[in-house]
């Protein structure tokens, strides 16, 4: 784990923000940094999941995100690529999960390489989902958990847009703390994005 990931899962403010300054000023690319900012905020996801770090951890470590992609956003934006029909992604946070850090920064990525994103918030209903599929007519939908309590949540929105008649309309990205490739394969997701950056990758290259 480099560094700045380091800073960022033992939640060092100044540190997180003096590496990723440093980085910026030899020209690292913004979406390079971003990568190791999640692989920072995965390791804590995991020590969280496993009782070696607690909620006010992730909180303070979800301000420190916030500023970190406030001070990456200029880079991000000044790489985008544009296109004469943005795709556009729904996400949010599944049922029962009011944890919205990973889905933010997921959110903020994709605006940044082109796509049109609509953003549900948190404790979001299979329901809703359904609806905003119905309304917006996406490409992609994004189902975000960081409690592994709420498998049973993404579980249950992939059924309420199967039985809408709507799954094969869209592709379904699956990420967040708690999520597994395990998870994607059995509530039939297109992908499981272990990172913000890996599932616009897999977006971005999808026709």
């Amino acid at each position: 784990m480099s560094d700045l990931a380091e800073a960022l899962s033992s939640c060092d403010d100044s540190l997180t923000l003096q590496l990723i300054q440093e980085r910026l000023n030899a020209g690292v690319p913004a979406t390079e940094i971003v990568a190791e900012c999640n692989t920072g905020m995965t390791q804590l996801g995991e020590r969280f999941d496993q009782g070696e770090a607690f909620i006010p951890d992730l909180m303070f470590s979800g301000m420190i995100m916030k500023k970190a992609m406030e001070m990456l956003q200029p880079y991000l934006e000044s790489g985008r690529e544009t296109s004469e029909k943005k795709k556009t992604l729904v996400i949010g946070t599944v049922q029962n999960d009011i944890h919205d850090i990973g889905k933010d920064i997921t959110a903020m990525l994709f605006r940044s390489h082109g796509f049109r994103v609509i953003d549900l918030g948190v404790d979001v209903t299979p329901e809703k989902f359904v609806m905003s599929i119905q309304e917006h007519q996406p490409e992609f939908v994004g189902l975000s958990l960081l409690l592994t309590t709420c498998y049973q949540s993404v579980i249950n929105t992939v059924q309420a847009i199967e039985s809408a008649g709507l799954r094969n309309q869209v592709k379904l990205c699956v990420g967040g703390a708690a999520a597994t490739s395990l998870l994607a394969e059995k509530a039939n997701c297109d992908f499981y994005g272990k990172t913000a950056v890996e599932a616009v990758r897999w977006a971005s290259a999808q026709e």
